[in-house]
């Protein structure tokens, strides 16, 4: 079975799809969550098991891949690249579940994952299974869920358990739909159609085997996908998501800037052919560029080792993870530096410059992606 990275960003985000997602990604902003269009799309081509376990009837596409069409989506829409990254990364998941759960998840139609990495909730030990309650915020694609995951403090008898450390022991579950309250309350600037709503599950019981470990160490499944780190994996993907809509504001910039003229300058002369304009519009893509390169130069590396040794020691994940930031950093300092060139323009709210800008503006405010990781 192979499981190589072959295959082109081109070949993997089709130009026609790309079309379809980009005419109604200002509908979905308005209306508050990815159009029909949109979502019927992800469905059909499967993106959200794009990392569930092939044997259990996803893709388990090659990391490098993965990572190439997320950015790819979110180039073309940060709401959808986004929605795509956090719920196939859920669906990820699948690979450390018990085999009979994974089963029935993957089973479900239209299936669909949504969670929050935050451990905001209680699992209080109760015959053999655990007690839910809490309330978590920031579900990527709540509306569509299927099943939700989260984490939770391990408490018996009202008391912490503690893990290795002495430190209150924290794990993840999973749980359908049916037993949450998805709670609207997503209000930012941008990844509107996200619909990163909170969510509760109240005093619900569940058996045991609806906790997992993220660990490569204790993957149930044995491909290469299930041996990377799992903050090396959120880190590149966040970062490609990050990355791809500040190549789309860049793009949209050199756009806006090439229609504008120098008010202050020779008569008639364009903005973009200003020197220094110039000059900060070549370093902004030559920057961008440059860490692009770095870490898919790194990613597929890492990857060819996994797929010959079966781990990524902590070298590579550490670098993985300096490299993504060093990708974010970049785009961060790209589209700060063409935004005061843009005009009034880009400050149009319902422009497209203006709704790329705001979603690069909130997604890099994702917690893994502070400058101090």
């Amino acid at each position: 079975m192979a499981f190589t990275s072959t295959t082109s960003a081109a070949s993997l985000l089709l130009e026609r799809d790309a079309r379809r997602i980009a005419r109604h990604a200002a509908a979905a902003e308005r209306a508050g969550w990815l159009h029909p269009a949109q979502r019927a799309l992800l469905h059909r081509r499967g993106w959200l098991r794009m990392l569930a376990p092939r044997a259990l009837g996803g893709a388990e596409m090659a990391l490098p891949d993965v990572v190439r069409l997320e950015e790819a989506l979110a180039r073309v829409d940060g709401s959808m690249g986004w929605t795509v990254t956090l719920c196939a990364g859920a669906g990820w998941f699948a690979g450390f579940l018990p085999p009979a759960l994974a089963r029935r998840v993957l089973a479900t139609p239209r299936v669909c994952l949504a969670g929050s990495g935050a451990p905001t909730g209680i699992a209080e030990r109760e015959g053999d299974g655990w007690r839910i309650d809490g309330h978590w915020d920031y579900a990527s694609g709540a509306p569509m869920a299927t099943h939700f995951t989260f984490n939770a403090i391990l408490r018996e008898g009202g008391r912490p358990l503690p893990d290795d450390a002495g430190q209150p022991r924290v794990q993840a579950f999973v749980v359908p739909a049916a037993l949450v309250e998805v709670q609207p309350n997503w209000n930012t600037i941008g990844l509107r159609a996200t619909a990163s709503h909170g969510y509760r599950v109240r005093d619900r019981w569940i058996g045991a085997g609806h906790g997992f470990e993220i660990d490569p160490a204790r993957a149930r499944e044995q491909g290469p996908l299930y041996r990377f780190p799992f903050l090396a994996f959120a880190f590149v993907t966040l970062a490609a998501n990050v990355a791809g809509m500040g190549a789309h504001f860049l793009e949209l910039a050199g756009e806006c800037i090439g229609r504008r003229r120098h008010r202050f300058g020779v008569p008639g002369e364009m903005l973009a052919a200003v020197p220094a304009v110039r000059a900060a519009l070549e370093l902004a893509s030559a920057g961008l560029a440059t860490a692009r390169a770095r870490l898919y130069a790194a990613l597929d590396a890492a990857w060819a080792r996994v797929l010959v040794d079966g781990h990524v020691d902590a070298a590579t994940a550490d670098g993985l993870q300096a490299l993504s930031m060093d990708w974010v950093s970049a785009a961060r300092r790209a589209v700060d530096s063409l935004t005061p060139y843009c005009g009034l323009q880009a400050m149009r709210a319902d422009s497209e410059i203006n709704r790329v800008w705001r979603d690069f503006h909130t997604a890099s405010q994702h917690a893994l992606l502070a400058p101090l990781s």
